[in-house]
Parts: structure tokens; sequence; C-alpha cells
């Protein structure tokens, strides 16, 4: 039951279903609003042109009114566009002709609204449109020279919306039962109550089929990645001929299943050069140690395997420990010790120290350029890195060859160049040479020592200092290494 609203199907259903409810919702409080208004202010202007056109009809009829002696000679009303009372004299209202309340009561019959109209003088009924036993109009004192509004019941509970004016003499009642407009609102009121949960009924139903439909092709993903291990890695799932959001997704997972390819391709071909770099040495130990358990040995010969196994030991420990080194780089992802550097004095004894190593194959060194530049940066790293750079220039450097040293500013870096004059690396290796345990030549890179991790430390220490490593060579006549280290 918990997993069923966890689903994207049932939140997206009821996330729809939800907004659509409180769309419904407001929209019919603001249009059952609006409605109530609009017919309370038509009903309202309705009133007051009715009131309007009694009094009006009144005053156009003045000849027709006989005075009367009861109540003498009364003022005629004048309603005018701004809903005030103009007073005229009219004749005696007492005694009008009954030929104008006839047409006042024609007009009133007529009237589609069954409007209520009610005349009358200092308190006297002169005409009504309603039956006689029926209750009066009238509600408190009358307002003079302007239109009142207002709502009041009968006797029978009723309501009735009451427009009123008057003068001194006469006063017009004009009322409107309210029962036809609550009738309208309640049907509409009734409407929405129908329609509301029939279109949230409609709604979910929708919904659902356009979520399942929609997340169909996800469930076909899902489904695709799950049978894709990592012995078959070959495997893709099948792009969609649409360029939509769930194509997009599917490029993706591919991408990403390429790039585990790769990862996994690097973890077996890293196992078994390190598994072939590990043997060699191991395989030597353990010949030279046979032969000399076969037959015995003078105790210099018994020193020269001693001295044999000796360099295979330091051979394992040096692969071993940039293993290590290499390992801890994947995990660890910054350098701890990270201090201010004067890498004008970091290069000299940098300097001093590849002398002495290329003293051996007879390798001038040069320093050609060293200015004065700050960085930020890991002292020890910094110096494996150069020495793993120098020790390969005078490593794949002929006898009586050239290194040079330098380090100049360049656009916000430090750029630390180290250049022979060796073999150098064909245009197809240069991409490859930091990968781990590549090597450009194997048999001479064996021989001299090398086991191929070198400058995949050294790509890494520049990684960590945010810098970059570039190579440029050309084969038979050299390589050069640069390494830009922000300043």
């Amino acid at each position: 039951m918990f997993r069923f609203f966890k689903s994207v199907r049932t939140k997206l259903t009821l996330w729809y279903a939800f907004i659509l409810l409180t769309t419904l919702t407001a929209f019919g409080l603001f249009a059952f609003t609006y409605s109530r208004e609009q017919l309370s202010d038509n009903l309202d202007r309705s009133l007051r042109n009715e009131l309007k056109w009694v009094a009006n009809f009144i005053g156009a009829k003045e000849s027709k009114v006989r005075p009367s002696k009861k109540y003498g000679s009364p003022k005629k009303l004048v309603i005018t566009d701004q809903q005030q009372l103009a007073v005229g004299d009219l004749g005696d209202l007492g005694e009008a002709d009954e030929q104008v309340w006839n047409q006042i009561y024609e007009h009133a019959l007529m009237n589609p609204q069954k409007t209520l109209i009610e005349v009358r003088r200092e308190g006297i009924p002169l005409f009504q449109t309603f039956a006689a036993e029926e209750e009066s109009l009238i509600v408190g004192e009358t307002p003079r020279d302007t239109i009142t509004l207002t709502t009041i019941k009968n006797e029978r509970g009723e309501d009735f919306r009451l427009a009123t004016a008057g003068n001194k003499a006469i006063s017009i009642y004009v009322a409107y039962p309210l029962a036809e407009i609550t009738a309208a609102l309640d049907n509409l009121f009734s409407i929405f109550l129908i329609l509301i949960p029939i279109a949230l009924a409609v709604s979910i139903g929708g919904g659902w089929f356009l979520a399942n439909k929609s997340l169909r092709p996800v469930d076909e993903i899902t489904k695709a990645a799950r049978e894709i291990t990592a012995h078959n890695l070959d495997r893709r799932i099948p792009q969609r001929s649409v360029d939509d959001e769930i194509s997009r997704l599917i490029s993706t997972f591919n991408e990403m299943i390429e790039r585990l390819r790769d990862s996994f391709d690097q973890i077996r071909q890293f196992s078994i050069d390190a598994s072939h770099e590990l043997r060699t040495p191991l395989t030597i130990m353990r010949g030279e140690v046979e032969l000399a358990l076969r037959y015995p040995k003078s105790p210099e010969e018994y020193r020269e395997i001693l001295v044999s196994n000796l360099e295979e030991i330091l051979r394992l420990s040096s692969i071993i420990d940039n293993l290590l080194t290499l390992a801890k780089g994947d995990v660890i992802k910054t350098v701890g010790d990270m201090q201010d550097l004067e890498m004008k004095d970091l290069i000299v004894e940098l300097y001093e120290d590849s002398e002495v190593i290329a003293m051996r194959k007879k390798i001038q060194v040069k320093l050609e350029h060293n200015e004065n530049v700050k960085i930020v940066g890991d002292k020890g790293r910094l110096r494996q890195l150069f020495l793993n750079l120098l020790d390969n220039a005078i490593k794949y450097t002929p006898e009586r060859g050239t290194v040079t040293l330098s380090s100049v500013r360049e656009n916000g870096f430090v750029k630390v160049s180290v250049g022979d004059t060796g073999i150098g690396i064909p245009p197809d290796e240069q991409d490859k040479i930091f990968d781990r345990f590549y090597r450009v030549d194997k048999g001479r890179s064996r021989d001299m020592g090398g086991s191929g991790l070198g400058l995949s430390i050294v790509k890494w220490i520049a990684d960590l200092h945010r810098g970059r490593i570039e190579v440029s060579s050309t084969p038979g006549k050299g390589s050069t290494f640069s390494v830009y280290l922000p300043i």
C-alpha cells in the first residue's frame, strides 16, 4: 500500500488532481461570487430605473389628475439621472384618474421581473400592484430627494429588494422578490457541486492514463538497465526516434555505460599490467634462488645472487609504493601540506639534484630560466613530480646529451619545462603515456628500471594543484614536458 503511494505515477496523478481541484474550487468560488454581485447590481439598477419611470410617468400625466379637497395640492416627483428627486407642482393624487394607475399596473404586469410598486401620500396608499391584503412595502421613514436600496422580509419571511424615494407628500416603493436570484445562485452552486467531483474523477483517470503512458518508457529503460552487468557492458538501451526528455535520458545512460565499460577495461588492463610487473621480478628472484640451492656456490657467487635479489626487491618496493600513491590519489582528492613556495628556490634544488643523477651518463643539465614566482603547493609532492620528469629525461637521453630546465611566468601560471634530446615519443603514443603501466618501448623501459607509473603520478600531482601538464615531442630529437601551476 505504501509502495503504491511512493510511485511516481501516483504522485503525478494526485498532484494533478489536487491542482485541478484547487483550480476548479477557486474558479467556482469566483464565478459564484461574481454572479451574485452582478445579479445584485443588475437588480439594483433595474429597481432604480423602475422607480424613475413611475415617478416620471406620474409627472407626465399631471393633466389627468383631479385635485382633492382632502389632501390639497401635492408636489410632483421628478428623478434625474443623478438619482436626486426634484419637486414640482402636481394635482391631488388622492383622487387621481384611474387611467394613470391602470397604465402603471399594466406596465408592472408586462415587466417579466414581477416588480411590486406602491405609491403613498402622507402614509396613505394611493396605488399598489399587489393584493390589498398583502403587507405594505413601507419600511421606516421614506428618504427625501434620493433613492435608497434595502432588503426587507414580508410576513411570510420572503426576502425583497426595495428601492424607495419621495418628498414631503409622495412616497414611491419599488420591490422585487429575491427568490429568483437565490434560486439561480442555488442552481449555479448545485452545478458546481456536481461538475467538480465529475471533473475530479475524470482528471484522476486521465492523469493516471497519461502518467502511465509517459512513464512506460522509463520502465523499459529500467528493465534494460537491470539486464546490463559487468559481463555485457557492450549492450545498450534502444534509442527512441523522438528527441524528448526520455530520449536524452537514454543517451545519458548509454554514455554512462560506455564510460563504465572503459573504466572496467582500464581496471582489467591495470590488473594485467600490475600482475605482469610484479611477476617479472618475482620470477627472477625465484630462478636465482633455485639456482643457488641446486649447486654449491662460492661466496662471491652467493653475493652476486643476493645483490641481484636486492635489486629486484627494490624494484618491487618501488612499484608497490607507486601503486599505493596512486590508490591513495584515487580516494584523496586534495593534498595536505599546502604552503607558500618560492619556485625559484625549488627549481635550484631540482637543478642540483638532476646534475648528480645525470653525471653517470655524462649528460649536461642546463637551467635556462628561473623567475621568482610564488605559488601555494605541497613541496614534497612537487619535488616528486619534477624529479620524475627529470629522471625520465635523463633515462631516455643518450650519453653526452642535454637536459634543460626552466621556470617562467605565463598568463597567471608558472610554467616549468623539462626538455631532453632523447629518443622522443611518437605522436600516436603521446595521449597514452600518462596511463598507468603504459610504456612506449616496453623492453627498453624495463631494462632502464621503469614501471610505467611515473607519469601517472606526475599527472595526479599536477591535477591536485589545479594545474595541467602538456607534452611536445619529435621522435629521434627529444621531448619537452611543461607543467602549468597557478600562481
